[in-house]
């Protein structure tokens, strides 16, 4: 069995070559993959590199990093692993009843294990029900006349052989690009699982799987994947699929390892999560929450503020920070944001939310003349902002009921 290192860090650290087994040839392998994401994922160092906000897994040349969530840097290290597990299923970038999961729970976290697992199962799901056909245009050499003649290639091909014929027919089978886009997957998974507790379940899949033809899988194809009735059961695993295929950097290595990541941006994930629960705790009430709802700002640019609620003639913003304010101070490009969303959302009250510790703060007024014009008269308004405060976990376990905390801190 291949043993694979394995190294925990959490975000905004700090990993040195020579520690734990990171040798020069990860980090120049890091290094490439950081210059093919406009170097978002890390800040290079001397001998070395400093996460950014990404957390997830990589796995590159015997080596595997999982890099978790962290919201403070004085925060226990084990609080924090695997929480990442838990929003990506809370979030719904996870299934939440999937073995996979299950499988974490019991042992450490490795994020890319689960969507392997997760993948596998949908395609051998897939393989079990039947595999959808479609038609396809098919060109070659036959021995009957079938479909069209293709004058140029059947002069071209068949001088000598004049017992043949050159034409383009249809062809109804699995060699469609749904499947090539599985097989192509499938490839990459088999690469990675060797070795480990998935192998047999991904050689048993792989063998199972219908003879299709292996081709490049660029994004804009993924992008322009269509499902129709026939085949909407796809939808998961193609999802899946896409998700390995975009992350797989077959020649970012040095050595003859293969580099596959699977990275998350905390921002992001804590938006979601936050909104998610909104929704959650709003549920049959009078609040209608939205996210990422945009307004024209200047030229080509606008304004998209995270979270925005609705209660009657209020509304209420809602933006999310995944760090912890220096000095217990929000910044002043973050008022300034703020105070743009309020203004053009014509908003009461505005929030910038951190997780940490619940804290006491109360809105404060901008201290600005601004006015709502009517056809007959115009009346003052007052925009506020505070800072708000929720904990990401109780218990060790992910905050079930922080959408409701959320709420009682727009005092709704």
């Amino acid at each position: 069995m291949i043993s694979n290192k394995t190294i925990s860090v959490f975000e905004h650290q700090r990993l040195y070559v020579g520690e734990e087994g990171f040798k020069q040839v990860h980090l120049d392998a890091l290094l490439k993959l950081n210059e093919y994401h406009d170097g978002n994922y890390f800040e290079p160092i001397a001998k070395g590199i400093k996460f950014n906000q990404y957390v997830g897994v990589i796995q590159v040349d015997g080596l595997t990093i999982e890099i978790h969530p962290k919201a403070d840097k004085e925060d226990s290290d084990t609080k924090w692993k695997g929480v990442l597990l838990k929003m990506l299923q809370a979030c719904g970038k996870l299934k939440a009843e999937s073995s996979g999961a299950a499988h974490v729970k019991r042992q450490h976290l490795n994020l890319l294990e689960v969507y392997f697992e997760l993948y596998l199962l949908e395609v051998e799901s897939l393989v079990r029900k039947g595999l959808i056909k479609n038609y396809r245009k098919q060109t070659q050499n036959t021995k009957a006349l079938k479909g069209k003649l293709e004058f140029a290639g059947h002069i071209r091909k068949n001088i000598v052989h004049k017992e043949r014929f050159y034409t383009m027919h249809q062809v109804y089978d699995s060699n469609h690009f749904l499947h090539q886009v599985l097989q192509k997957a499938l490839i990459i998974v088999t690469q990675f699982t060797s070795g480990t507790r998935l192998q047999d379940l991904a050689n048993r899949v792989q063998l199972n799987f219908p003879e299709v033809d292996q081709k490049t899988i660029t994004e804009k194809q993924l992008n322009e994947v269509r499902l129709n009735r026939k085949s909407v059961g796809y939808a998961n695993a193609l999802e899946l699929a896409r998700l390995i295929i975009l992350n797989y950097s077959p020649d970012i290595s040095s050595g003859k390892e293969k580099m596959l990541s699977l990275l998350f941006d905390m921002n992001e994930l804590w938006e979601t999560y936050v909104l998610k629960q909104l929704q959650k705790a709003c549920l049959g009430t009078d609040i209608k929450v939205s996210g990422q709802e945009s307004k024209s700002f200047w030229g080509g640019n606008s304004l998209r503020p995270d979270v925005v609620l609705r209660k009657g003639s209020q509304t209420f913003i809602i933006d999310t920070k995944w760090k912890r304010p220096k000095n217990n101070t929000a910044s002043v490009s973050d008022l300034r944001q703020m105070y743009a969303y309020c203004r053009f959302w014509d908003a009461e009250k505005a929030m910038l939310l951190y997780p940490g510790d619940p804290r006491e703060n109360s809105f404060k007024s901008y201290l600005t003349d601004d006015y709502i014009l009517d056809k007959e008269n115009h009346s003052a308004i007052e925009h506020q902002c505070k800072m708000g405060f929720v904990s990401v976990l109780e218990g060790g376990k992910l905050d079930e009921v922080l959408g409701e905390k959320v709420l009682s801190l727009l005092v709704l």
